[in-house]
């Protein structure tokens, strides 16, 4: 029940009045009107094409300006209008002028590297409640970093409109915004010193099939329980004399409050933490998991990158090896890297028995900019820790072979723990280990003819492999689990 309370504790979102400058003046029709996302201040996506739409009254022509550009659109039947700008270059700031019979202009414009930061309430995890927190809110000085929060809206339809406001990454902004979040972005910043916007979109306590559309959800039969889990959820909930402190969040009613008013906003790709509300079903996030990615996808019309967070351990460490839902959705988190442009970074080895928020959200978002880096910015650097790849059984011992070793194999500590091996039987029992070369050897002497090995499958691992870039080893059990 601790856990379940915990999951619903989110970052606390103020939902500003968009700017005068990005509204028709007051008193006049409010026939000209952008969509929520363009507003003074805003980071607009490099090197693509950028849509920009709102409405108007029926029929009428809007004209949009940015530099030397020009693109004009004719507001359908439904009064909706839409543009696409040639890719724009990194820099500014610029203003971009939106024209009609009225006219509208969006100030301190800057254009470079857009992403979609969502999930529970481990992205929405604020940086005042995070490590060291007065350090980092008085260091948060980056002009060059926009901050968007999508305020929380659950909705039985697709929306297609957002409040909200940009703001300029400051001390005084930065305090209740995403830290996982903000530490990507001021990460990727650094290493790419072009301007970062970073769209917030997550609620705490939510499931996967939240964030994915109806449409989806129903068109697959693995995908049935989640309506039934939600019914009998709902009416617990409604039937219950003490009313419990997180009520059941509907299928796709964040995707279509949250989600699907973003599209189509040019964005170079998505991070995503989310999988604690899932751990009950790991075997149905195996499937729901890529689904949800494509699904987004699908709606951007873009295959862009989406880069996701692995569970950090939780929970009391147990003194055997047994059966671990966190380990199975661990593993459906890992196996989800077979979807093309995707990138893992775990948290497997900073988490916290005691507290399913770990506070340590900066090497988080390091691990994320690193990946960014290297998958999307095509940067030469070591993103990940080892990767299991191979097994080979030598008598009574096995030797794994890994990926994503980088300058080699480390052990933190004073020996490597953390695995686990068993025979044709399956009954695993704590195993020895030792580093040779670019493979790790394991035995036991209670297993005189081992079979499988696991590393990390519990719900709070001991975490001993690294490479030498200070990178985890990913927990992994070699048989097809």
């Amino acid at each position: 029940m601790r856990t379940i309370i915990c999951l619903a504790l989110v970052s606390l979102q103020a939902v500003a009045a968009p700017p005068p400058s990005a509204e028709p003046t007051e008193g006049k029709p409010a026939a000209l009107k952008l969509h929520g996302l363009f507003r003074d201040n805003m980071v607009l996506q490099c090197d693509a094409p950028v849509p920009v739409w709102g409405t108007a009254e029926p029929g009428q022509s809007v004209a949009v300006q940015l530099g030397s550009q020009k693109k004009s659109a004719v507001a359908d039947a439904g009064g909706r209008w839409k543009v696409v700008l040639d890719p724009l270059k990194a820099g500014g700031p610029v203003e971009m002028s939106v024209s009609a019979k009225e006219s509208v202009t969006i100030r301190n414009v800057l254009i470079g590297e857009v992403w979609l930061c969502s999930g529970q309430s481990n992205m929405g995890w604020s940086v005042r409640l995070s490590l060291n927190p007065d350090q980092e809110i008085a260091a948060a000085n980056y002009p060059k970093i926009r901050l968007f929060t999508v305020p929380r809206k659950e909705a039985e339809t697709p929306q297609t409109d957002v409040e909200g406001t940009w703001q300029e990454c400051t001390p005084k902004t930065i305090s209740t915004f995403s830290a996982v979040g903000y530490f990507f972005g001021r990460d990727l910043q650094r290493a790419l010193n072009v301007p970062i916007g970073l769209i917030h979109s997550s609620v705490g306590a939510t499931r996967a099939q939240a964030w994915t559309s109806r449409p989806v959800l129903e068109g697959n039969p693995q995908f049935k329980e989640v309506f039934t889990q939600h019914e009998r959820e709902k009416a617990a909930f409604d039937k219950a004399a003490t009313k419990p402190a997180v009520q059941p969040v509907a299928p796709s009613s964040l995707y279509n409050g949250m989600i699907a008013p973003l599209v189509p906003v040019a964005i170079r790709g998505a991070i995503w933490y989310q999988g604690e509300g899932n751990v009950g079903s790991p075997w149905t996030h195996r499937t729901l998991f890529p689904a949800l990615i494509k699904n987004w996808r699908d709606a951007w019309g873009s295959e862009f990158p989406f880069l996701y967070v692995q569970l950090a351990g939780h929970l009391a460490r147990k003194e055997q090896p047994v059966e671990s839902y966190w380990a199975m959705l661990r593993e459906s988190q890992r196996l989800t890297l077979s979807v093309p442009k995707t990138a893992m970074a775990t948290a497997v080895d900073i988490g916290d028995a005691e507290d399913i928020h770990p506070k340590n959200k900066q090497e988080l978002g390091r691990r994320l900019a690193l990946a960014a880096q290297a998958t999307v910015y095509g940067k030469d650097l070591v993103y990940s820790g080892p990767m299991y790849d191979s097994m080979k059984v030598e008598g009574d011992k096995i030797r794994l072979a890994f990926k994503h070793v980088g300058g080699g194999l480390v052990a933190k500590g004073e020996s490597l723990g953390g695995f686990a091996i068993a025979g044709p039987d399956r009954k695993f029992v704590w195993a020895k280990a030792t580093i040779d070369g670019a493979s790790v050897v394991v035995w036991s002497e209670q297993v005189p003819k081992p079979s499988i090995v696991q590393y990390a499958w519990a719900d709070n691992p001991e975490c001993s492999l690294y490479n030498k870039e200070g990178l985890p080893a990913i927990p992994f059990m070699t048989d097809k689990y």
